[in-house]
């Protein structure tokens, strides 16, 4: 089998695919006149995102990959933000898909960072079985930290 395919590629070809069509939708459908508290509330969402993702990337340092497969010589990273959330980058990757479509305004933009969700849970879920493989603490981890959200997923 094709190692892009083995480390997971498909599901970043796919990942990719959803957003920019979330990106497109924001601006290819936007109702005209937005509300202000929409406006902002999208922005902050868009800030937030940013810092969780840049936070993920520069905590996780030589062990980020962009396939869910963990690399061979990776270590498990518990520290920063991943004692918070186990998977920030993609949390990051839904902020800003609903900050981005709050923003524009757009219901279509909205509903496919709502299928995000979906997506990315499915796709966690995967990775999460390569990081059980991986990681014999990683049981452990998934115990006591979140998916996306602290305390709640």
């Amino acid at each position: 089998m094709n190692p892009f395919v083995q480390r997971g590629g498909l599901w970043v070809v796919a990942q990719t695919l959803l957003m920019l069509a979330v990106g497109v939708g924001g601006v290819a459908f936007r109702p005209g006149g937005g509300i202000p508290a929409t406006f902002w509330t999208g922005g902050a969402l868009i800030f937030l995102g940013a810092v969780v993702g840049i936070a993920g990337a520069v905590t996780l340092g030589p062990n980020r990959t962009a396939l869910p497969r963990p690399l061979d010589e990776a270590t498990l990273v518990q520290t920063g933000v991943y004692g918070w959330v186990r998977h920030p980058l993609y949390a990051s990757v839904l902020l800003l898909s609903f900050g981005w479509g709050m923003i524009w305004g757009s219901w279509p933009a909205l509903l496919l960072a709502a299928v995000e969700i979906a997506f990315f849970d499915a796709k966690s879920r995967r990775e999460e079985c390569w990081l059980r493989e991986r990681f014999p603490d990683y049981a452990d981890y998934q115990k006591r930290v979140s998916r996306f959200i602290p305390w709640l997923y």
